[in-house]
């Protein structure tokens, strides 16, 4: 590999609360963060009486659970009976209301930059794990993204689930943090290197190179606001890791840690009309099965921006 392919992201401390340094404002920050933080997936569940036209209550008790998990799940009538283009439609309002403006028209994505997650068969999209029925990996998304188009936010919405399967499992990158820096903090020392994981170029493109490689850090601070920002992927073809003894037990130690039955991981499977709207947490997807009269689509949009709950 080329050294003029590796694009280093050297992290950001703008919060003393991740500053490895200054362990009374962690401390000060991690006891407010689990104070009250929900122990079940149920709490991160709000209705919505119209997807297209939320009330102001609701979207209220949408950011109070974003301000403390990073993340909220939503309800609501299947108004738009599997129409692709309402259902966008509202998805594109609901994510300006929270200050998500900045779509990532990532490679997949249609030309609104909206992407309709569902089985492909052959073509582009038939090349990734997500337009398959496979299950995938935790992950964050974008986590090959360059460092300038950091994927900050994110929603998720059910048109039509599959058969069976297809679980989702989340879990809130602050806490991950915590539970890493609490067992051992050079486990964060080592995943805050800029040099922590590197993402090979993606070289299966019809034209040959699609993207570049990618080298940073899986935790960092955005430089606009110091909120924690985390990239990742448990895929071993998709990463190569800092070689060194320090991030190898790192990277143990978070793979088993998601590999568990932790309580701050929440297992969902969505229905029609349901979504999450986070701020890109760790996520993955159980595999799952169609058949002709139901197939799994889902709408994926993705932001640069950070959703604005306060």
């Amino acid at each position: 590999m080329k050294l003029k392919e590796i694009f280093v992201n050297t992290p950001s401390t703008g919060n003393d609360s991740f500053d490895l340094s200054s362990p009374d404002a962690y401390e000060r920050w991690r006891d407010n963060k689990l104070e009250g933080y929900p122990k079940s997936v149920e709490s991160l569940l709000v209705e919505l009486s119209d997807f297209q036209n939320p009330h102001e209550c609701e979207l209220a008790a949408l950011k109070e659970c974003i301000q403390k998990t990073n993340m909220a799940l939503y309800m609501c009538p299947d108004r738009e009976g599997g129409d692709e283009a309402l259902a966008k439609e509202a998805l594109r309002s609901l994510g300006v209301r929270f200050g998500l403006r900045r779509l990532d028209a990532n490679l997949c994505a249609d030309e609104d930059a909206i992407t309709p997650l569902s089985v492909a068969d052959g073509g582009r999209r038939g090349r990734y794990i997500p337009y398959t029925n496979r299950a995938i990996s935790w992950h964050t998304d974008g986590y090959y993204n360059e460092p300038q188009n950091q994927i900050r936010g994110m929603i998720l919405h059910c048109i039509s689930p599959a058969r069976e399967g297809g679980m989702n499992a989340l879990m809130d990158p602050e806490i991950t943090y915590i539970l890493m820096r609490e067992e051992n903090p050079d486990y964060i020392r080592a995943l805050m290197h800029p040099n922590a994981m590197l993402i090979p170029a993606n070289d299966e493109g019809e034209g040959g190179e699609v993207r570049k490689a990618q080298s940073g850090p899986v935790f960092s601070c955005s430089g606009d606001d110091g909120a924690l920002h985390m990239r990742y992927t448990a895929r071993t073809r998709s990463i190569e890791w800092r070689d060194d003894a320090l991030t190898k037990a790192a990277v143990a130690f978070l793979s088993d840690l998601l590999k568990g039955d932790s309580p701050y991981i929440f297992r969902h499977r969505m229905a029609a009309g349901e979504g999450v709207l986070c701020n890109n947490v760790l996520h993955n997807r159980g595999a799952f099965d169609d058949d002709d009269k139901q197939q799994r689509l889902f709408l994926r949009a993705r932001y640069f921006d950070r959703i604005a709950a306060k």
